[in-house]
C-alpha cells in the first residue's frame, strides 16, 4: 500500500475504499492512437479523472500472506482486484473495438505474473500493469498473492480458449460482466 496514493485520491475526492470502482481510463494522442501508460496512471472514479505516480508493482507488494486456492470463486476479498483488473481488460476491448484473442488474454496475464514490472509490445499490458499498480497503492497486497491473482486469471483465459483465435474470455466473462 502507498499511504501518499491513498491520501491523493482522498483529497481529490475519489473513494479509496472502493477500488474496484476505480477505473484506468484508456488514453490516445491525437491521432487516436492508444498510448501505453508509464509512471502517471489516469484514474477516474464517479469524481473525475485524476492523473498519480504510481510505484512500479514489485515496489508495492507487502507483507508475505498466503493466498487461498483460487482455482474456484475467488473470495470476496479478492474480488475487488479480480474486478479492477479484468473492468480494465473489458475498457480497453471496448476502446479498440475488438477483444484480444483467448490466448493473448492468457500470455498477459502470465507475463504479468512473471514480469510485473517488464514491458510488452501490445498496450494493454500497460493498462493490467496500471489497475495493478492502483489496486496495490490502496491495499496491502503480498508478492504470493498478486501472483495467485495473475495466474488465476491467466488460467482462466485458458480455459474459455477453444481454438486459435478464440474470443471466449472476452464474450463470456468480460462482456459478461462489464458489457464491453
Amino acid at each position: 500500500m502507498d499511504a501518499e496514493v491513498v491520501e491523493k485520491l482522498k483529497r481529490a475526492g475519489l473513494k479509496v475504499d472502493a477500488p474496484d470502482m476505480l477505473r484506468v481510463p484508456i488514453q490516445r494522442d491525437a491521432q487516436k492512437k492508444i498510448l501505453p501508460l508509464n509512471e502517471d496512471v489516469p484514474i477516474m472514479g464517479n469524481e473525475g479523472l485524476l492523473m498519480v505516480r504510481l510505484a512500479p508493482i514489485s515496489q508495492l507488494w507487502t507483507g508475505t500472506t498466503k493466498p487461498p486456492d483460487l482455482s474456484r470463486t475467488p473470495p470476496l476479498e479478492y474480488q475487488p482486484f479480480f474486478l479492477l483488473l479484468e473492468a480494465t481488460a473489458a475498457n480497453y476491448c471496448a476502446a479498440t473495438g475488438k477483444p484480444e484473442t483467448d490466448a493473448e488474454f492468457e500470455r498477459l496475464y502470465r507475463h504479468l505474473r512473471r514480469r510485473p514490472d517488464g514491458s510488452d509490445n501490445n498496450p494493454l499490458f500497460s493498462y493490467l500493469q496500471g489497475a495493478a499498480r492502483l489496486y496495490l497503492s490502496l491495499r496491502d497486497v503480498s508478492q504470493a498473492e498478486f501472483e495467485a491473482v495473475a495466474n488465476r486469471l491467466s488460467q482462466s483465459a485458458k480455459w474459455h480458449a477453444a481454438h486459435v483465435g478464440s474470443t471466449h474470455y472476452h464474450r463470456e466473462v468480460l462482456h459478461g460482466l462489464f458489457g464491453a
